[in-house]
This record gives C-alpha cells, sequence and structure tokens, in this order.
C-alpha cells in the first residue's frame, strides 16, 4: 500500500534481522510518525523444519540459542527505553492478526529482506494490511551502503566483487547512522501481557548445545554483547590493528572480529562498525587490518546485493552463472563429510568445530567447501543447506557460489589444496588435535597426513579402524610433504582400497 501522510495512531513494527535498538530505522519510523508503536517478534514455525532439498535441520541449536538470546535482549532494552516486545510463536501472518483483533494498528513498517522465503512471508502480511487498510512501509536497512546510494540500480551490480569495491569506494558514502530517541513512544496497553513467553529450546524440539571449552566463539547473542564485542576487539585488546594478519587463525576468541552472527541477526549495525572503526583509525592506528575489516563488510554488502540481482538463480544447481555440472548426491559421503569422518585431518577438524560448537572459520568454511564440490564432486547445494544455520541466507549461498565456480568469482576452477592450507594455518596440527583427539599423538605437520605415515608414527591409532583412510587423495598434495615422507605417499597413492576412490584430477567434469 501506498503511503500517505495520516493520523497512526499505532504502529506495528516487525522485527526479522535487526534484532538491535541502535541505527534501528524502522523504529525509529514509527517512533517518529506514530502516537504508540508495537514491536514484535515471530519465531516462525517454518524457521525450525527442514530445509528444502535435502531435509537438514533449517535453523540448528546452536543458532537457536543465540537467537533466543538476542530476542531476550532486546526485549529488555525495548523495555527500558519505555517500551516492550511482543513474541509470537505464529507465522507472522498469522501473528497480525491475533494482535489487531486486540489492539488495532494503522501502520505496518519492517526492515526489507531479499530472498524468496523471506518476501513470501512480507507479501502475505502485505494482503492482510491491504485488505484492512493499512500503511505497509518497507525500509532497507541491512547495507554498509544504501541501495538507493549505489552509482548503479541493483539489476546492473557488476558480477565481479572488485569492479563492485573500486566504485562504491569512490564514488558512494556510507549514511550517518540514525540516532536514537532516549524513549521510544508508548506501548499500547491493551496489549499488555498479550506476549507469548520466550519459548525454550525444547518448545522449538531442540535439545541443549553442550558448550565446548575451546569454542572459538562462546559468546552470548544480543545487542549488548555484540556492542561488547566490538568495544572489546577494537578498544580493549586492539586486537583489530592487525586483523588482516589474524583473520586466518582457527583456535581462540581474538583472531577475528567474530562480529559475523551478530551481524545476520542485525543485533549490530554494520554502520556502527564502520563509523567505530573510522573513531578508532582517527585516534589509534589506520593500516592495511582496519581498512581490511571494510573490505569484509562490503563483501556481504556484495552478497545481498547480487541476491537481489539473481533472484532464485543463486539457489539453483548451476548458480547464477547458470552452469551445467555433473554434481553428485551420494548421501553416505556427504554424511563422511558433515559428520567429520573424510579422512582428511584438515576438513575434518572443521566439520567437527562445527558441529561441536556452531562455529567455522572463514578459512575453514572456503576449505571444506572446495573439498565438498572439487574433491568429493558432491552438490555444492548440500554443503549449503548444511551450512545454512550458521550464515545469513545471501552470504551462505552467494559464498557457496562462490566455491563452487558457479557465483562471482572470476577465476575458473579455484582450487583449494587441504594439504598445503593445514600446513600454511595450522602447520604444527594444534587445531587438529584440539579437533580429532585420535591424531593427538601424532608429531608435529605429519598429523595431516595420517596415511602416509609408518605405523610407528601413528601413535598407536589404527589407520580404518580408530581414523578413517582418506576418501579421496589428490596429485596435488604430493608437493606439499616433507621429503621424508614422499616415499610413503608414493606407495599410498598408488593404492585403491577398498570404499575408497583416490582422485588424481582437479576440476569439475562438465556436461
Amino acid at each position: 500500500m501506498k503511503f500517505t501522510m495520516v493520523k497512526i495512531k499505532n504502529c506495528l513494527v516487525w522485527l526479522r534481522n535487526d534484532l538491535r535498538f541502535h541505527d534501528n530505522e524502522a523504529l525509529l519510523w514509527a517512533h517518529e510518525n506514530a502516537e504508540a508503536i508495537t514491536p514484535f517478534y515471530c519465531f516462525d514455525p517454518r524457521l525450525f523444519t527442514t530445509t528444502h532439498r535435502y531435509h537438514f535441520p533449517k535453523t540448528g541449536n546452536f543458532r537457536s540459542k543465540f537467537l533466543l538470546e538476542c530476542v531476550d535482549d532486546l526485549k529488555k532494552t525495548l523495555k527500558a527505553k519505555g517500551s516492550d516486545l511482543i513474541v509470537s510463536t505464529e507465522r507472522p501472518e498469522d501473528a497480525i492478526q491475533t494482535i489487531q483483533n486486540k489492539c488495532k494498528f494503522e501502520a505496518f513498517v519492517f526492515q526489507k529482506e531479499i530472498t524468496k522465503e523471506e518476501v513470501d512471508v512480507e507479501t502475505a502480511c502485505e494482503r492482510f494490511c491491504s485488505q484492512n487498510g493499512i500503511i505497509f512501509r518497507a525500509i532497507w536497512g541491512s547495507t554498509l551502503y544504501h541501495k538507493d546510494d549505489l552509482p548503479y540500480a541493483v539489476e546492473r551490480i557488476p558480477d565481479t566483487y572488485t569492479l563492485f569495491r573500486k566504485d562504491v569506494e569512490t564514488r558512494c558514502k556510507v549514511r550517518t547512522e540514525k540516532r536514537m530517541p532516549d524513549k521510544l513512544k508508548a506501548f499500547p496497553v491493551a496489549l499488555e501481557g498479550v506476549s507469548d513467553n520466550l519459548p525454550s529450546l525444547h518448545d522449538l524440539k531442540l535439545e541443549e548445545p553442550c558448550i565446548h571449552p575451546r569454542s572459538a566463539f562462546p559468546f552470548l547473542g544480543g545487542e549488548t554483547a555484540a556492542l561488547s564485542r566490538l568495544k572489546s576487539n577494537f578498544w580493549d585488546t586492539n586486537a583489530v590493528k592487525s586483523y588482516k594478519i589474524t583473520r586466518n587463525g582457527l583456535l581462540g576468541t581474538e583472531y577475528s572480529t567474530k562480529l559475523s552472527p551478530w551481524l545476520a541477526f542485525g543485533c549490530i549495525s554494520p554502520r556502527r562498525i564502520f563509523y567505530e572503526l573510522k573513531k578508532y583509525e582517527a585516534d589509534r592506528v589506520k593500516n592495511d587490518s582496519t581498512y581490511w575489516v571494510i573490505f569484509e563488510l562490503l563483501w556481504r554488502d556484495y552478497f545481498r546485493f547480487i541476491a537481489a540481482k539473481y533472484g532464485s538463480c543463486l539457489f539453483y544447481s548451476g548458480g547464477i552463472k547458470n552452469l551445467k555440472y555433473n554434481w553428485s548426491e551420494d548421501m553416505e559421503k556427504f554424511n563422511k563429510f558433515a559428520n567429520g569422518q573424510t579422512g582428511v585431518p584438515f576438513v575434518d577438524a572443521n566439520m567437527r568445530e562445527l558441529r561441536q560448537t556452531g562455529w567455522m572459520s572463514n578459512r575453514g568454511r572456503q576449505n571444506v567447501a572446495s573439498f565438498l564440490t572439487k574433491d568429493l564432486k558432491l552438490d555444492w547445494r548440500m554443503g549449503a543447506e548444511w551450512f545454512e544455520y550458521l550464515l545469513d541466507v545471501c552470504s551462505n549461498y552467494g559464498n557457496w557460489n562462490y566455491s563452487a565456480g558457479i557465483g562471482n568469482d572470476p577465476r575458473e576452477d579455484r582450487k583449494f589444496n587441504m594439504v598445503k592450507q593445514g600446513l600454511d594455518y595450522d602447520a604444527e596440527g594444534e587445531y587438529i588435535r584440539t579437533w580429532v583427539p585420535e591424531l593427538s599423538r601424532i608429531c608435529g605437520g605429519k598429523i595431516h597426513v595420517p596415511w602416509t605415515l609408518r605405523h610407528s608414527e601413528l601413535g598407536g591409532i589404527k589407520l580404518d579402524v580408530d581414523y578413517p583412510n582418506p576418501m579421496v587423495i589428490t596429485l596435488e598434495w604430493r608437493r606439499h610433504l616433507d621429503k621424508s615422507n614422499s616415499s610413503n605417499w608414493a606407495a599410498s597413492s598408488r593404492t585403491k582400497q577398498k570404499g575408497h576412490d583416490f582422485y588424481f584430477k582437479s576440476g569439475q567434469s562438465k556436461k
């Protein structure tokens, strides 16, 4: 419905992936245009079912726990600002009918999303508003750069990140943060006590996750925790000044900003990060590392705009390039991958960290995605659906398109070498020992290639009994072994073991 200036007594504010008070344009619009405002959040039951194609959990227990903490924190913040948050376990299009039956509202405002499932729900809500003469207002607020400030329409976004980045950096400005009021307009008296209780994980049919003592992400969800992390990473520890050097780390809480989960739920505004970084650069240091934080925020923007440009193509087998590949959907192979039982220690360590903590580093995600698509030759959508509970939808599918060679990577058939990557980023194997403890007695970097070792070097384990032989071995791995292991490698690569396929060519076979 087109917005016209009418008197708004009550405005309903639908919060989804903007679970914060600061720099929240939907909340601010309601505050400035209505006499009373009703913020609400829905634990849409569709989010707690399974994925469309492979029926993996759509929202796992780690992500759900984090989401519950985000919503709980937002409700406390809104109460402190003189308002409240209605929590519903209905679908949003049903929840607004329930709210309307209790207290009429004349306007409905929310932050715009761009992918199909989210847009379908927006359409259902718009239909209700249209039928009831309610103002329906969508606000863009998820990116660092506003889509209206880009030097071209979204439909003409460049298909390579570098071109996009250079255009945006030279021709656009980041809008200033919205200044929020000290107190929000009143919450309708008629709706006091209407909210459902915050559901538990048990209510969502999920188990309480065990927090691993060496998790790289032991943080709580919510705006309060996000802003605390920003302060800690920038001002308290000065970790941001070495971000570009440390960002490929694998162990500990300080190797990267760790802001991505809060960004995914909108607990922190990308503009808050940007302007806090500008303050840091002015007061302390400006270098490649501080710029690289902005560089990564721009990647996040880029994947959202690419999703808007290509729509559902992002989710198809051939991706945004519409390429034809002979993807396999071998579920037995995928289960070994998902459970960290591939026999390739660097891959297994990353996949086990994901299962046990809900977190994986960016370096890890790039490697396991390459391994799934280029080494196992499995359908990239299996990986994307498995990771759906980890990343926001645009970053998740954008990255998987990129890794599978069907997205925005300008380099054809990019492929990661698992042995080289492991040795580069976990030279002595400490990360592997953390997550694949059965290999912990193997010395130094040899832990990356147990199938090449003599029995005396395996620390008492038996391959294919205590730890699997590798599902694949690729020829390019050999170049990065110590010379002392070369004879063992040659013997293993000539062997075809029962139940394991050994591939020696990189790249994909096309139809």
